[in-house]
């Protein structure tokens, strides 16, 4: 099992939500929606460091990459 990962956004904070699976005969049970995060070197605080970004802020073009 790979080691446990912030499932947040470091640019805008976004988070998992959460809501139901929902079977045939409509029996819910809670599932998590996670946010699309991939592993970047962006420029934080001045900085080049890896970060979990979402797909939509890299996308809109909020992050610096540092290459």
């Amino acid at each position: 099992m790979p080691a446990a990962m912030s499932k947040i956004c470091a640019i805008c904070g976004k988070k998992p939500s959460f809501g139901h699976h929902r079977s045939h005969s409509m029996v819910a049970t809670k599932r998590r929606f996670d946010p699309n995060l991939q592993r970047v070197r962006v420029f934080l605080q001045g900085k080049a460091q890896r970060a979990y970004v979402c797909t939509r802020c890299l996308k809109a073009g909020k992050v610096q990459k540092a290459v």
